[in-house]
């Protein structure tokens, strides 16, 4: 006979509850093997090797443990057709599918009609918990994400069951008291929330001991730090007047000892006209209820109330994670407000309904709340959440659904009466007060009226984020509804940026050049590089249509590359057909500018094509140099290390700040093609261009007119002391293999 088993001791760095085995081995029923049977029933060969190691040498109920294997649902449904005397199961809840190991506890329970069987879900993901449902109508005993378990919860969670097991085995002849708890627990599963829950316990109690249910039950909060308050959860009978307190001695002396008593010995307490029942629930929270009693219980009463408190624990843990859950799921943690997964499902429920004809979705965008969250702390900023939330609950009307979707996005869904631009953009006029500071905030609204609207849900919230970005794109603290047109053109953007990938993956993009020249000698002395597509029926799509969509996308970062080395593989090949003196211009986007590996990009490309940096030249625009100025100068210096000059393109359409002009290591001015056009028709067009050639020459940067398309204004620019030049006068944008021709035609003319 082996030693009376000690509790199980517990590390201070193991937050799991004490276990506490039996005193005296239980009798071994003739013909039942001396051994608790576990079968592991999961996918993965690395959960059935730490499981038989976490609780091989262990003995529970002074009874070794042997393992069963199945590795699949499939293999779990043959081996239980002749496998007997198991004891409890542990089962992954995905393996096959998502929900095999939901299917294979139905067949266990309906097909095979095992209903002694302990069964324990685990998973490694915790999105898959069962619903309530599934937990009520197949008696799952526990449910345990497998991170949680530790070996020593593992070992309580399977002690627990296995009692679970041997209890219900030793009461068979008690077949009225197993139906009744089988009932209680049914019945109790349906309730939603742990108050409801605590109330249909003591109800249950008293049918299961067919008296009247008089009794509290109670949750002790945070036991291990020492706190002894008791909140009532749920009252019976002649107890109504406790309900929604704390219990303390002052209150009833009587029931609270007993309830203490209870938790301090983690039992049930059976008394002389009295119970005390315990409900082991999580490390922070233990439940207890009293009882009255009019008779004294048999032991067969007793028995079945262990039995009893043992499914309510398990009940009382599903119960609150399935509320935590739902929470989690439905719910934003800061505000308590709706989330975007329940705002979907109340938008699709409204459009289904009488009332989407006069309904409005608001979007609700707070603007630069970002930079008031860095100055003033993210403490501060989520109170300021709160007061937001707060007043557009309160102060737009009833009937309201208001919820938060995103980090400073709210939204608000109603009447139109109610949810309208004046209304709400009205509610931010006064300050917020916020731990006794006053915050004004303004708000960007993107707005849908549900009657216009055709689409789910989640269509109508998509809608709405367009129109909150137009809104956001035009002005701040303004607002945009939602229009049918704005909806094609997002969809056509889309479209295009699909097309876009698929016409770069088939070599549809490609590269052109337009020679730039010396107007004084009408030499080619360089050329931009220009980027173009042309769909397979031999149409040409405007770059100003598609690079907006590749910025957009974050595409233009591979094609920027790419045109890059591209036009420094030509550049190359032009020095070997003698063309050394030749200027390669490439234009580089704002987005594929800001890149964090952008200098990377250009050194490899210059060392893996072998184009000299000091040929090649990089465009950015103006609007572009006038964007964090110090961040730019920081760039231009470290492009400038590599031997790559910088010209500024469309000079003279943004307001640069000519003291910040001058601290940028640029090479050269790009007059807009803009007033070169306009050079030959107004006044204003020609001072401009004359004043862009002057500032180039007193800040001794070289300067190139673009657009140039008649001998007129080449000559007026030729006069103004504009030295180079590009446009249609001189030559169109042409391939690589045209340019070839064309600067050795040029060469040929030169030397004639």
């Amino acid at each position: 006979m082996p030693p009376p088993v000690t509790p199980l001791e517990q590390s201070k760095d193991d937050q799991d509850d004490l276990v506490f085995l039996e005193e005296h081995p239980a009798p071994v029923t003739a013909g039942v093997r001396n051994v608790w049977r576990v079968m592991i029933i999961d996918d993965d060969e690395d959960v059935h090797s730490t499981t038989t190691f976490a609780l091989g040498n262990l003995d529970m109920q002074h009874r070794p443990l042997e393992f069963v294997h199945a590795y699949s649902a499939g293999q779990a449904r043959e081996m239980l057709k002749h496998e007997p005397e198991i004891a409890v199961i542990l089962l992954d809840v995905v393996m096959e599918q998502d929900d095999a190991g939901l299917h294979l506890v139905r067949y266990i329970r309906e097909t095979l009609k095992l209903q002694d069987v302990r069964i324990i879900l685990r998973t490694g993901q915790p999105g898959y918990a069962p619903e309530i449902d599934a937990i009520r109508d197949f008696d799952i005993n526990d449910y345990k994400t497998k991170s949680e378990l530790t070996r020593i919860k593992l070992f309580t969670t399977v002690t627990a069951a296995i009692r679970s097991y041997e209890q219900i085995r030793k009461i068979n002849d008690s077949r009225r008291g197993l139906n009744q708890i089988v009932q209680a627990s049914t019945q109790l599963m349906t309730l939603h929330g742990v108050q409801n829950f605590a109330g249909g316990v003591l109800a249950q109690v008293g049918d299961l001991l067919c008296m009247e249910a008089n009794g509290v039950l109670c949750v002790q909060e945070c036991p291990e730090d020492g706190c002894h308050e008791l909140m009532v959860m749920a009252t019976a009978g002649t107890f109504r007047h406790l309900d929604n307190i704390t219990l303390t001695v002052r209150e009833d002396q009587r029931i609270h000892e007993a309830l203490e008593l209870a938790l301090a010995q983690r039992r049930n307490v059976y008394g002389p006209d009295y119970i005390t029942l315990y409900f082991a629930g999580k490390a922070s929270r233990d439940f207890v209820a009293f009882l009255e009693i009019k008779r004294g219980l048999t032991e067969i009463d007793e028995r079945l109330l262990e039995v009893f408190c043992s499914n309510v624990a398990v009940g009382l843990d599903n119960v609150e994670l399935v509320t935590h859950l739902h929470n989690a799921a439905f719910y934003d943690q800061l505000s308590k407000l709706p989330n975007r997964t329940r705002l979907v499902e109340i938008l699709d429920a409204a459009l289904a309904g009488p009332a989407r004809d006069d309904a409005t979705l608001s979007l609700v965008d707070l603007d630069h709340f970002a930079e008031t969250n860095d100055a003033l702390g993210h403490q501060f900023g989520d109170m300021l959440l709160i007061a937001v939330a707060g007043r557009l609950q309160t102060e737009l009307g009833g009937q309201l659904t208001v919820a938060r979707i995103g980090g400073d996005i709210f939204c608000v869904l109603g009447d139109s009466s109610q949810v309208n631009p004046g209304n709400i953009l009205g509610l931010f006029q006064r300050p917020f007060s916020i731990d006794g500071q006053d915050v004004q905030l303004s708000a960007t609204l993107g707005l849908v009226r549900l009657g216009e609207h055709e689409g789910t849900g989640a269509d109508a919230l998509k809608d709405a984020d367009i129109a909150l970005k137009r809104a956001k794109s035009q002005q701040r603290a303004g607002h945009f509804y939602f229009s049918r047109s704005m909806g094609v053109e997002i969809r056509e953007r889309v479209r295009m940026m699909h097309a876009l990938r698929t016409a770069f993956g088939q070599n549809q993009l490609f590269v052109v050049y337009q020679p730039q020249i010396d107007l004084v000698t009408r030499r080619p002395v360089g050329a931009e590089a220009l980027l173009r597509w042309q769909t397979p029926d031999g149409k040409f799509i405007s770059p100003d249509r598609f690079i907006p969509i590749a910025e957009y996308s974050g595409l233009i970062i591979d094609l920027g590359e790419w045109v890059m080395r591209t036009a420094c593989r030509e550049l190359v090949d032009l020095r070997k057909a003698g063309h050394r003196d030749f200027m390669m211009s490439i234009n580089v986007s704002q987005v594929q500018f800001r890149h964090p590996h952008f200098l990377d990009m250009l050194r490899k490309a210059l060392d893996d094509t072998g184009a000299p940096p000091e040929h090649i030249e990089l465009e950015i625009t103006e609007s572009m140099a006038m964007e964090e100025p110090d961040l730019l100068i920081k760039m231009l210096g470290q492009i400038k290390q590599t031997g790559v000059s910088i010209a500024i393109d469309d000079f003279g359409t943004g307001f640069s700040s000519l003291s910040y002009l001058q601290r940028l290591q640029i090479d050269r001015l790009k007059i807009d093609r803009a007033f070169v056009t306009e050079i030959t028709g107004s006044a204003r067009g020609s001072s401009i261009a004359e004043m862009v050639i002057q500032l180039g020459r007193n800040l001794g940067l070289a300067v190139i007119a673009e657009g140039v398309e008649d001998e007129r204004q080449a000559q007026i620019l030729q006069s103004l002391g504009c030295p180079l030049a590009q446009g249609f006068l001189f030559a169109r944008p042409m391939t690589a293999t045209a340019l070839n021709g064309w600067l050795s035609n040029d060469a040929l003319e030169g030397a004639a």
